[in-house]
């Protein structure tokens, strides 16, 4: 029998570019968010000012966390209390549409 003797060599590596330095992923640098009512020096945070309230809320009716929002965890609790007050008196729906 007899061998043969070929040399089989990969395109792909004789063709392939010199490989580029590998970029660092990018890191995203987070601010820290500013409570919003601590800055206006806000004392009690009232249930009527809907506008107000409206942007604490999400459309479907839940309440935004303070991760997302930025208010601190005083403000938070009154935040929380106001909205719950609107929704009893119908300033706010408990479910959105």
């Amino acid at each position: 029998m007899e061998e043969n003797n070929v040399n089989v060599t990969a395109p792909a590596q004789e063709s392939a570019p010199a490989a580029a330095p590998a970029k660092k992923p990018f890191k995203r640098v987070n601010k820290k968010k500013v409570c919003q009512f601590c800055v206006d020096k806000v004392n009690a945070i009232d249930y009527k000012e809907v506008g107000k309230l409206r942007k604490y809320v999400t459309e479907k009716g839940k309440m935004l966390p303070r991760r997302m929002t930025g208010v601190c965890a005083k403000h938070q609790r009154m935040l929380a209390e106001a909205v719950k007050r609107a929704r009893i008196v119908a300033l706010l729906p408990f479910k959105g549409e």
